[in-house]
């Protein structure tokens, strides 16, 4: 029997799901007897420092967490997990942390893209049976924007290359602490999470790696989830947003298939957009949380939703927030959740007045859940202008005229699924959703969505410019030569693809290979 502390916070339907995948029964800490008395700990953390200790401090889990810590028993802290061992955070200034390990948590310092997201390897700098059966070659699965720096070099387990070289996993003796997520790490993650669990001890291993590490280029599928005529989920797509053909949704397939599909054939992650919008409140849309909930009892990548994550008022007259609604989707199994319509909305207020209200889904969610699982869906459309005195707004020189001649042109933010226009830039909001705690850019083009035409490249290489966090290309891809394309002449991180994969014109293993030896990526 396996304990598992879940202070409240994060997703962590997926560490029991990937621990019961390997025959283990787990058991929730329901109250401090549970942790006094738990054979083996494991330690899910997501979120945020500060928000993670004043939670354990009100439950009275810190007493028992450090008798534990103390015991003897085998421990596992998973990410913000690993951080609490250590005695304070630059994330929350002031707030003191388990101290079981002298050292701190800080913030990245590096020119990269952070958060830092993706699949990277790691260096192991000592013998242990946690790294057992394994290669020392492999990628695992990371999700932050701090790290540990220990003042006992003796207790660092792993390092990991990024801008410059942190610490990715610590261990003495029974307690061990990961940066990366096992249960997101596919195969290696769960290999990780065997040896933990193993009933009797493993021979330790020295894994050599003779070279640094490297973050991979994500591939990510994207399903684009809705109602059928027949009030049935199934996985459309649009063209150029629209989803129908011959009067009827286009079905593409089932969600939770189709998901597994692409985990067994390497997708780095997987995206569920649900275009149905919620018609009327997201937490009585019970069949979309329950494909969350059956994807993730077999698929060990990140998972991101996205739809209809903003306040709520039921018939009754009863509010719900936009964290509420984010909390039912990561209880669910989601890893992140994607904001689009909204997210305009609140960049419009947030012009008007030149202030964040503190209140908006983007902070409010970033802030208890970390910026690491705020995912901005930008849905722009391009308006050519003769020049950039035309409009307020952030205008680029283009390579490609407009109907006129133009040889400028504006990316206009729209809502609606497409339908509507707004008075904003994309590169704008891009860079106010930063500002409110974003962590990441889904960058759609509505132009080239469908099309098979490649990636706006002008489009994200702007975006990319104006922002420090990772960009996701989306919207274009119709060969393996537009994923090689898009991640040579402009930096972005991931890219998205949806139809071509749905049909099988391209499979994701076909880009794996064409890229292998080209750009870093996760074999």
């Amino acid at each position: 029997m396996i304990t598992l502390l879940d202070y409240g916070a994060g997703n962590v339907r997926s560490v029991i799901n990937a621990i019961e995948s390997l025959g283990e029964r787990v058991k929730v800490a329901a109250g401090a007897e549970d942790i006094t008395a738990a054979e083996k700990l494991v330690f899910p953390g997501v979120g945020a420092f500060g928000s993670m200790m004043q939670i354990l401090e009100s439950k009275r889990y810190i007493s028992p967490l450090k008798h534990f810590l103390l015991s003897g028993r085998p421990f596992l802290g998973i990410c913000l997990g690993m951080h609490a061992l250590f005695e304070a955070s630059e994330e929350a200034d002031g707030v003191p942390g388990l101290g079981v390990f002298q050292g701190r948590v800080k913030r990245f310092t590096t020119d990269l893209a952070v958060p830092h997201i993706g699949w990277n390897g790691v260096k192991l700098r000592k013998a242990s049976p946690f790294f057992n059966s394994l290669s020392g070659q492999e990628k695992f699965y990371f999700v932050h924007s701090y790290h540990v720096v220990p003042d006992d070099e003796t207790v660092i387990l792993t390092t990991t290359d990024y801008g410059h070289e942190f610490v990715s996993a610590v261990q003495k003796d029974h307690i061990i602490g990961t940066q990366y997520h096992p249960e997101k790490s596919g195969d290696a993650g769960l290999r990780l999470l065997k040896n933990f669990l193993a009933g009797s001890p493993l021979p330790a291993v020295q894994v050599q790696r003779n070279s640094g590490t490297r973050l991979a280029k994500r591939i990510i599928a994207c399903l684009d989830v809705r109602a059928d005529d027949r009030n049935d989920l199934v996985v459309t797509k649009g063209d150029q947003y629209d989803v129908r053909e011959g009067g009827q949704v286009r079905n593409l397939g089932k969600p939770v298939t189709l998901a597994r599909r692409y985990y067994e054939e390497g997708a780095d992650e997987i995206t569920f957009l649900n275009i149905t919008g919620f018609r009327d409140f997201p937490l009585k849309d019970l069949p979309m949380l329950e494909v969350l909930r059956q994807t993730s009892r077999h698929v060990f990548v990140p998972l991101t939703i996205g739809g209809g994550i903003r306040d709520y008022t039921d018939a009754n007259g009863r509010t719900y927030s936009a964290l509420t609604v984010a909390e039912a989707y990561f209880r669910s199994g989601a890893d992140k959740i994607s904001i689009g319509s909204d997210a305009v909305k609140v960049v419009e207020d947030y012009l008007k007045t030149g202030a964040a209200t503190g209140t908006s889904a983007i902070e409010e969610i970033s802030r208890v859940y970390g910026s690491q699982a705020v995912v901005i869906s930008i849905d722009p459309r391009r308006v050519y202008v003769d020049s950039p005195d035309d409009v307020p707004h952030q205008v680029m020189p283009t390579m490609l005229p407009g109907p006129n001649g133009e040889s400028y042109c504006w990316y206009q933010c729209t809502v609606k699924g497409g339908r509507e226009g707004r008075p904003v830039d994309a590169i704008t909001l891009a860079q106010v959703c930063q500002q409110l705690g974003a962590g990441e850019i889904l960058l759609n083009c509505i132009d080239r969505d469908g099309t098979k035409s490649g990636f706006d490249l002008e489009l994200i290489r702007e975006v990319k410019q104006a922002v420090t966090i990772p960009v996701i290309a989306s919207s274009g891809a119709g060969s393996v030569d537009h994923f090689l394309e898009v991640f040579t002449r402009t930096a972005a991180e991931a890219a998205l693809a949806a139809g071509i994969f749905h049909r099988q014109e391209v499979p994701i293993q076909a880009v794996k290979s064409h890229l292998t030896g080209k750009v870093e990526i996760r074999v």
